[in-house]
């Protein structure tokens, strides 16, 4: 018996510069889509009269891409996902994902070039648009975020048993490729801005936060989002824990005073949460 079917373009790459005389301004994505409907025919009868063929949606994305001038990735998926769930009769559900590639321009002395940029990264921007005929869901996220501090950070306190070597620390290097992704409240956002204060309260609180964990810090983070963003209505947080060990330097002849590292990238802890307002459910 089929169920649960789905199909789809991905990896549509798309790069749109908008030119304002001199000064230029660069969007790059990266686009994919997902149709979930009534589609069981093309599997079991090989009956294509309902598809929407992938290269459509990709000529789909270019199209309207050229039709409105460069827009937010929220604003674009909106209106892809609007496109396609109004002329497939047999869509029930469309997924639109986007990731944005930042491009910063190159500055030539003390002024930032017009045309001329370099890759930032491996941030990235992302941006979710879930459309049926009932109802929109648009998320939005940060993808590989790597942050780290110095200090204010922490682990003790923990159950120990036969197998446990990893000694107690209250000053520890706490880094991580940090992804979030939040739920908007509605379509009447600022997305842009509510982007930026997002990643802020994200950043300025894993700052100043004095950390017993990453859990902990997790969570504070989370709660220092919705404090500051009303449109978020829930917001969840990866933070793969990448270890700084301290080196041995005893063997060398030297001491250790908390300052040489040696960072490692498997094995990794892995801590995963979700931040929602009272009253709210999946």
């Amino acid at each position: 018996m089929l169920t649960e079917t789905a199909y789809g373009k991905s990896g549509v790459r798309l790069v749109q510069v908008t030119r304002h005389g001199d000064r230029h301004d660069v969007r790059d994505l990266t686009v994919a889509i997902r149709f979930e409907g009534e589609y069981d025919a093309s599997y079991t009868a090989g009956d294509n009269s309902d598809v929407l063929p992938t290269d459509t949606m990709k000529n789909t994305v270019y199209a309207l891409a050229a039709d409105a001038g460069s827009e937010e990735p929220e604003s674009f998926g909106l209106r892809l996902a609007k496109h396609f769930i109004t002329r497939n009769p047999r869509l029930h559900q469309v997924t639109v994902d986007l990731t944005e590639h930042a491009w910063e321009r190159i500055s030539v002395g003390d002024r930032e070039h017009g045309q001329s940029f370099m890759r930032r990264g491996p941030e990235r921007r992302t941006a979710t648009v879930v459309m049926d005929r009932e109802r929109t869901e648009i998320r939005a996220g940060v993808a590989d975020l790597l942050i780290l501090k110095s200090a204010h950070s922490a682990f003790s306190g923990f159950p120990r048993d036969e197998f446990t070597t990893l000694p107690e620390t209250r000053d520890r290097l706490l880094a991580t490729a940090l992804t979030a992704t939040w739920t908007y409240a509605g379509d009447a956002v600022s997305f842009a801005t509510a982007w930026r204060a997002v990643r802020r309260a994200l950043l300025e609180s894993f700052a100043t936060h004095d950390s017993e964990s990453v859990q902990h810090t997790l969570h504070a983070m989370g709660e220092a989002v919705l404090e500051s963003v009303p449109d978020v209505t829930s917001i969840r947080i990866v933070m793969p824990n990448r270890h700084h060990l301290p080196v041995d330097l005893a063997r060398l002849g030297r001491e250790n005073r908390n300052e040489i590292f040696v960072p490692t990238t498997e094995p990794y802890g892995l801590i995963e949460g979700t931040v929602r307002r009272p009253g709210r459910t999946l």
